[in-house]
């Protein structure tokens, strides 16, 4: 049986969807996330379309990926030119990927209005696009845009885009329900009739959740013998948005019994859907099967009953399998199970009736209801477990510190300036710097304050920053959540901060963040010795 190619949208299709913002660090961050969970494909961005995704590709040329192959996504060329004046073409071709992924009309209604060209120049639009690029990569992929409505229009011309495809001898056909309406059954009956008219090329499937099917297309696709899938980290897309990667990768291993990823990996699925959630800086759906949180929680009564007793009662599939863990709302029990569950997969192996464990597990269980999470913030975290078993060290302490903000012009931006002091042994260090904002000024002085001690601190880069509101009943009076991107010349490392204080949660988070890099020095100089 021919193993399942995944091919992740997450990077391109799903930054399509409202509220949903990646920088370039964070599009990197996550395509390292999506090699390590072991998919096939990774389609990062179009570099024809903004300059944000010509970085992101350049930036990858110097990020190796273990298993995956990174993809450029572009559509066919311009009726108003020819396919090598094209500048998308030319910039997919530049962006130097291994995969191209190129999209073209299905639907001779998109033909007709969008592109306002004859059908018989759509066709040559496509194979004369795909030809251009197919010797210069290794592979090419077409994704047949709008092809279940346009079969559904015009059988005979939706068929015959996908034969022009054939002749530039791409690599695989993708049957695209991009509007997200068409049902299973009807998917079903379209895919069937294609595989006797199309043969000799594999076929893959991308479908959109509009009417709250996409995954089910997918799994009907497969059924059908489709071998390629596309889809987005926790189904973000456009409007309603992708198929779910989350859903679909179990649903295809642990209910069809096909080989998607090793089992080992497969475990990592909700650490990748969490940390996507916070580089978005997006609620987590609590709701979403598999990864969620809520997705093997139970409440009181009878299911608690049944499942102490054979957790199969209420539950279709082991949570660990994925990565997650069950929940017994009402119990203090399930509650510490949910926190050494968490702890153990951050690396913490020790046996629950370890009495340094219980310290810790009250920790974290306290950090977590004051809104501490550390999806992406793994530095904070492994200074945490430090510190729970007495091994962390204090590189400085602080006295004090103040923050003014001064606006002297109504057309210029304030003057903020941080004044501190710090104890670093037995000296103290009293210094002020000016900052673009509070934060900003902070950092400055905190480092101003620590380099002369530390130089290795000159290294560290503040590469990101992320604020969320925990809660929006108190207004104004809320807790936040800040989340720092930190690196250097080696490394990235995330930190986190909560506070209802924004300043002070910032403050968290640069001080986790400046201690972290010398935590690292340390243990490398140690490691050096041995």
């Amino acid at each position: 049986m021919n193993p399942i190619e995944i091919y992740d949208c997450t990077l391109r299709d799903g930054t399509q969807a409202e509220d949903f913002n990646l920088s370039v660090e964070d599009k990197i961050r996550i395509a390292k996330k999506l090699d390590e969970l072991g998919l096939t494909y990774i389609e990062g961005g179009w570099p024809g379309s903004n300059p944000k995704d010509v970085e992101f590709f350049q930036a990858m040329k110097k990020v190796p990926l273990k298993q995956a192959l990174l993809s450029a996504f572009g559509s066919t060329h311009n009726p108003k030119t020819q396919p090598e004046k094209d500048p998308n073409l030319k910039a997919l071709l530049q962006a130097q990927t291994p995969v191209i992924t190129i999209f073209g009309k299905s639907w001779d209604v998109h033909v007709r209005d969008a592109l306002r060209v004859p059908l018989g120049k759509n066709l040559r639009i496509i194979e004369d696009s795909l030809a251009l690029v197919r010797p210069k990569v290794s592979k090419l992929f077409y994704d047949a845009e709008h092809f279940f409505d346009g079969y559904q229009a015009n059988p005979e011309y939706a068929l015959a885009t996908l034969k022009a495809a054939m002749r530039a001898k791409v690599d695989c056909l993708i049957l695209c329900d991009t509007n997200g309406g068409t049902l299973p059954s009807r998917l079903a009956s379209i895919i069937q009739v294609v595989k006797k008219q199309i043969k000799g090329i594999p076929l893959g499937i991308h479908t959109h959740n509009d009417c709250d099917c996409s995954v089910a297309n997918v799994i009907t696709a497969v059924e059908c013998g489709i071998r390629h899938v596309q889809g987005t980290i926790n189904g973000f897309g456009d409007r309603c948005g992708n198929a779910d990667l989350c859903s679909i990768i179990p649903n295809l291993q642990l209910k069809l019994g096909l080989p998607v990823l090793n089992p080992d990996r497969l475990k990592k699925i909700r650490d990748v859907s969490r940390f996507v959630d916070e580089l978005a800086n997006i609620r987590q759906n609590k709701y979403q099967p598999y990864v969620g949180d809520s997705a093997f929680s139970h409440k009181g009564g009878i299911h608690v009953s049944a499942v102490v007793k054979n957790p199969e009662t209420y539950e279709h599939i082991r949570p660990e399998l994925v990565g997650n863990i069950q929940r017994i709302l009402v119990s203090d029990l399930a509650g510490r199970s949910n926190i050494l569950s968490k702890a153990k997969g951050y690396g913490l192996d020790v046996s629950s009736k370890d009495p340094l464990v219980s310290t810790i597990l009250t920790q974290l269980k306290e950090l977590e209801h004051q809104g501490f999470q550390y999806e992406g913030a793994e530095g904070s975290f492994e200074l945490l477990m430090n510190r729970a078993m007495g091994t962390r060290q204090q590189y400085f302490e602080l006295e004090w510190y103040r923050v003014t903000v001064q606006k002297v012009r109504e057309d210029q931006p304030p003057i903020v300036e941080a004044t501190i002091i710090v104890k670093v042994k037995d000296q103290v260090e009293h210094t002020a710097a000016l900052g673009n904002g509070p934060v900003n000024a902070l950092d400055n002085a905190l480092r101003k304050a620590l380099v002369r001690f530390y130089p290795e601190l000159n290294e560290v880069s503040l590469d990101d920053y992320k604020v969320r509101v925990l809660s929006s009943v108190e207004g104004t009076g809320a807790r936040v959540r800040v989340l720092i991107e930190s690196g250097d010349r080696e490394d990235k490392w995330g930190t986190v901060g909560v506070s209802t204080d924004i300043l002070e949660a910032s403050w968290q988070a640069l001080v986790d963040s400046i201690t972290y890099k010398l935590y690292k020095e340390e243990k490398k100089k140690n490691q050096g010795k041995k």
